[in-house]
């Protein structure tokens, strides 16, 4: 009996180390959160594709990377992800095909006549990762970050109050 206990323990702690590991994992992507409401990196910014951004090269669902680049590292012709606010105030990402490049006034314009400033430029996609966004994008949802992460730690943090209390009650098995 005692090596099916041994055994479930080290089952038990080494599924909680993980949750534990993935937990932090999606709080550190949650807090690297930039002013337009993406997960940013240092000059790495992950997108997720949905709906509206969805094209010939990256499908709903995808993850992609995206660096940050200069003005002066911009070329007419390239893909590049911006930060577009409507009227409303609400912020979208669009992907658009450089038609000029205004490098004395940082800004660029795309093909279809959109103009954004260096500030609104999130840069060119260096990699992306097929259906990894849709699990990403439940996991930073309010929805998802309460379920995932915090009703499972609220969970496991009374079930260890409830082993406390009955110990200190009732002592342990070898007294």
């Amino acid at each position: 009996m005692k090596v099916l206990e041994t055994i479930r323990k080290i089952v038990i702690g080494t599924l909680v180390t993980v949750y534990f590991i993935f937990a932090l994992a999606m709080t550190t992507l949650l807090l690297n959160y930039n002013d337009f409401g993406i997960t940013e990196f240092g000059d790495t910014s992950l997108i997720l594709v949905d709906s509206s951004i969805s094209n010939d090269k990256y499908e709903k669902g995808d993850l992609v990377l995206v660096e940050r680049q200069r003005i002066k590292n911009i070329q007419v012709g390239d893909d590049v992800f911006t930060y577009h606010i409507n009227s409303q105030g609400q912020v979208y990402i669009e992907i658009g095909t450089v038609g000029t490049v205004y490098e004395d006034d940082n800004a660029i314009k795309f093909e279809n006549g959109e103009t954004y400033s260096d500030e609104f430029i999130i840069g060119k996609a260096t990699n992306t990762y097929e259906n990894i966004g849709t699990f990403l994008s439940i996991v930073e949802s309010k929805w998802g970050f309460l379920f995932i992460v915090l009703v499972p730690c609220f969970l496991i943090f009374i079930y260890e109050l409830y082993s406390l209390i009955i110990e200190i009650k009732y002592g342990t098995e070898e007294d």
